[in-house]
């Protein structure tokens, strides 16, 4: 069976330019978020306006995501991967070098079209040029390229932005581009079907509308103040109507865009249900510690880096564990386990405090890492344990988008819920800011009601502590939806392993 797979020199670099390849795009996902206020004046743009960088990524990655299984049936993985690693190592350059508003824009809508492809096709090659007893470490080593990405990218912007200058957040991608295109061409077969799927363009479109309605939606949402304003209204409706239309062709098509046999697999739909709410408990998470470190606690962004960064080292050292231990312990077993230490995690989180130091967001961001790593890569791993090869692609290319999409639904959603209980947290205590109040005149006795000074102190203060009970609120939530979406596990068998295990070839 071996002689079906590369040598394991060759499988090594394919890895090594692979892991280039994901790391590239996935740090680029929240990399450029610190950066946003410098590019905001270099380009002369509003601070609704530069939001469009980050908003033109995420909605053509978003849109482009689900193709891509498609183009690596009809024109071959090596060559997806290749064009896709140009196009985004070209365009990151640009990103770099622009001037005005426009130019971003425009160029960072050219990243996501390019970078879609990165990420499901690493996860598809990894798992075509190791055989099956092999895919448990294959998929902790692509684990580590497609979350820690995302985890080190807000430290290494910060850095980059202070150290040198916004543009270095682009530039930074172009020597890694340069080392994983060249491994790939050197050592990378093509893969490319022999009987190309027909593409189902109306399907396509209408599903390329409802993402993008939806991204929009979720992404412009909280400036926009959602459902109060018209526009999130149209999207909400675009993306409600798009989706079902949708579903009807893909239910009535001869031929569908998303082969409905990636939904008879028990396996792959339940972990990618899993891994839509791992995308909510991970990025959630992520969008939610730095402004409450920075905003209500005081820290520059390099100390934020630091003390979220071991989150990071968190995942490392678990999937490089989980890795070893796949193929001796049943995976839903470490996924059990991730997820009551992911739980845990964010129980502490929700004990937070204004009078709290940096340990407590060193610990608990490095027990969910841990509780992460322990999740992602089983879940990967049962994900395509019983999925046909010739579905491979397409599946890669569906498990990343519904992460993804459930990534940004859990940050809109805890985000608006943020804001809005500290409005409410804010009326409630302001209640009991009165003169005849025992407690607040025992707390600072002699308060002066009449000065101005005196009442603006106390309202920013009751407004600090209502925004710290709304983030600890919001983390309970999370630690709540984790216990809920448990028993998803339970729907799931484990991979077959050894000689057991099915054989799974090189297209």
């Amino acid at each position: 069976m071996d002689d079906q797979y590369p040598a394991p020199a060759t499988r090594a670099f394919i890895t090594a330019s692979v892991m280039a390849a994901t790391v590239m795009n996935s740090l680029d996902s929240t990399i450029a978020n610190v950066a946003l206020p410098h590019m905001q004046g270099s380009v002369a743009a509003s601070a609704d306006q530069i939001t469009w960088v980050l908003t033109s990524y995420i909605v053509a990655a978003a849109i482009m995501t689900p193709l891509t299984g498609w183009l690596a049936g009809r024109i071959g993985r090596k060559r997806l991967i290749l064009w896709s690693i140009v196009g985004f190592t070209i365009a990151s350059g640009l990103c770099g070098l622009s001037t005005s508003l426009g130019e971003l824009v425009g160029f960072r809508l050219l990243q996501g079209i390019f970078g879609a492809a990165l990420v499901p096709m690493s996860q598809a090659i990894l798992l075509d040029i190791n055989p099956p007893e092999r895919h448990g470490p294959a998929m902790a080593i692509w684990g580590m390229g497609a979350i820690l990405g995302p985890i080190i990218g807000p430290a290494l912007g910060g850095y980059l932005t202070d150290n040198f200058d916004w543009r270095w957040v682009f530039y930074i991608n172009l020597p890694v581009g340069v080392v994983a295109f060249a491994g790939l061409w050197l050592f990378l077969t093509d893969s490319k079907s022999p009987a190309p799927q027909r593409l189902d363009l109306f399907g396509f479109t209408l599903l390329a509308l409802a993402i993008a309605s939806l991204q929009l939606m979720l992404d412009r949402g909280q400036q926009q103040d959602w459902f109060s304003s018209w526009e999130i209204c149209g999207e909400a409706t675009a993306a409600v109507t798009f989706f079902y239309l949708f579903i009807v062709h893909t239910l009535t098509a001869d031929e569908p865009f998303i082969d409905l046999a990636l939904f008879r697999d028990r396996n792959f739909v339940s972990s990618s249900i899993l891994g839509f709410f791992l995308g909510v408990l991970i990025f959630s998470v992520l969008a939610l510690l730095p402004p409450m470190l920075e905003g209500l606690m005081g820290y520059p962004v390099v100390l934020t880096g630091l003390v979220t960064a071991p989150r990071g080292v968190g995942t490392m050292v678990s999937m490089v564990i989980v890795g070893r231990l796949i193929e001796r312990v049943d995976a839903r077993l470490l996924i059990g386990t991730g997820m009551a230490i992911a739980a845990y995690s964010t129980y502490r989180m929700s004990g937070f405090t204004l009078g709290m130091d940096e340990s407590l967001v060193i610990s608990s961001g490095f027990i969910q890492g841990i509780g992460t790593g322990l999740i992602f890569v089983p879940l990967s791993t049962i994900a395509f344990s019983s999925l046909d090869s010739r579905l491979r692609n397409e599946g890669a290319a569906m498990f990343t988008l519904v992460r993804n999409i459930g990534s940004a639904i859990g940050i809109s959603v805890l985000q608006a819920m943020t804001i809005r209980n500290a409005d409410t947290v804010h009326s409630r205590l302001v209640e009991g800011v009165r003169p005849d109040n025992p407690m607040l005149q025992k707390a600072m006795p002699g308060v002066d009601f009449t000065l101005p000074s005196t009442l603006a102190k106390l309202n920013a203060e009751v407004t600090r502590q209502a925004s710290m009970v709304s983030y600890t609120d919001a983390y309970h939530a999370l630690f709540i939806t984790t216990l809920i979406v448990a028993p998803l596990i339970l729907f799931m068998s484990p991979p077959k392993r050894g000689g057991d295990a099915p054989v799974m070839h090189l297209d």
